[in-house]
């Protein structure tokens, strides 16, 4: 069976900053605050109408293939991580076929939010080991603050998303010991209320109705320290079950990419390895909580600052809604 590897990422943040004092101006807030807790300094909000969900999808995407050498002509299949959709329907993988030019190839979106991206990666990957498709392009991609509650009652939430996108293009490889050398997703659907956006919904008529929107509903909620408590678990646990199926062991790791949720968490996470700092990528300081995109923007900037080069052991890790989790460990 042939491997699948990454060729090329790239990614796209949106021009406007947003630092903590700006929100402290939006709601009881303080720099301090949200530098203690989370770890963030600023995040980037897309514009309004001009920087889409699927727009800056496709300038990570066109980035990822100028690192790749190719042209959108040449990807076979697209698989689309996000939670933040323009469209109730259709997903963002089509309209960002149009901004790249590509109408006609076949697009999947997943909604896995955090995860989004290890599990659509996962997806692409098994489409070329099994022959299926020899290209295939996997974006991830969020525009979150159109969906904030930016209040002091939402704030616990507010202060922690971000905006932009991350592409990655993996392509078929007969190296047997390079590329995408295994995957492990999960999940457990009786915590998917700790972490959530309850409305629009289909479980309710209308799906979503003025009540739903006066009460906050349409808003994100998360049971922080809930939701920390089994991160902290589940990270180190997913990361070591990639590790195990490959024998591998945690000093052999050249670099983990854990989804950028809490700068808090992946300290945890690191420590739990016991590998040196600075062997756990971190960027949320500067992006927030990209969801869906956190990864294949830390991966791209870990290339741009020479962290990852020909043969590191790399193991990506995220932890989200659902509650899914899940791990890639790769020989690039």
């Amino acid at each position: 069976m042939r491997n699948s590897k990454i060729v090329g990422v790239g990614k796209y943040i949106p021009e406007r900053v947003v630092t903590n004092f700006e929100l402290e101006k939006m709601m009881d807030t303080s720099d301090a605050w949200i530098r203690e807790r989370t770890g963030i300094v600023e995040r980037h909000w897309a514009k309004e109408g001009e920087e889409t969900n699927s727009w800056m999808g496709a300038q990570a995407a066109k980035a990822a293939l100028d690192m790749a050498g190719m042209t959108p002509r040449d990807i076979d299949f697209i698989v689309y991580a996000t939670l933040s959709p323009e469209f109730y329907f259709p997903g963002s993988g089509c309209p960002m076929q149009v901004h790249l030019g590509i109408p006609g190839i076949g697009a999947m979106d997943v909604r896995n939010q955090c995860t989004g991206f290890v599990y659509a990666l996962a997806a692409a990957d098994q489409f070329i080991k099994t022959g299926m498709y020899n290209n295939v392009l996997v974006v991830g991609s969020e525009v979150q603050n159109s969906g904030l509650n930016l209040s002091t009652e939402g704030r616990d939430v507010a202060v922690i998303f971000g905006d932009g996108a991350g592409a990655a293009v993996l392509t078929a490889t007969d190296e047997k010991n390079k590329g995408i050398l295994s995957s492990h997703l999960h999940a457990d659907g009786n915590y998917a209320k700790e972490l959530w956006v309850e409305k629009p919904g289909s479980i309710t008529y209308p799906v979503v109705d003025k009540t739903h929107v006066d009460e906050g509903r349409i808003y994100p909620y998360m049971n922080g320290r809930f939701v920390f408590k089994h991160a902290v678990t589940k990270f180190p646990e997913v990361i070591y079950e990639a590790l195990n199926a490959n024998n591998y062991k945690a000093e052999d790791l050249d670099l983990v990419i854990p989804h950028q949720a809490n700068e808090r968490i992946t300290e945890a996470v690191q420590m739990r390895l016991q590998i040196p700092k600075e062997k756990v990528f971190s960027n949320i300081h500067k992006y927030g909580n990209t969801t869906a995109a956190s990864i294949p923007i830390a991966i791209t900037e870990a290339m741009e600052e020479g962290l990852i080069k020909d043969n590191s052991l790399v193991c990506l890790a995220a932890f989200g809604s659902g509650f899914t989790w899940a791990s890639s460990l790769i020989r690039w």
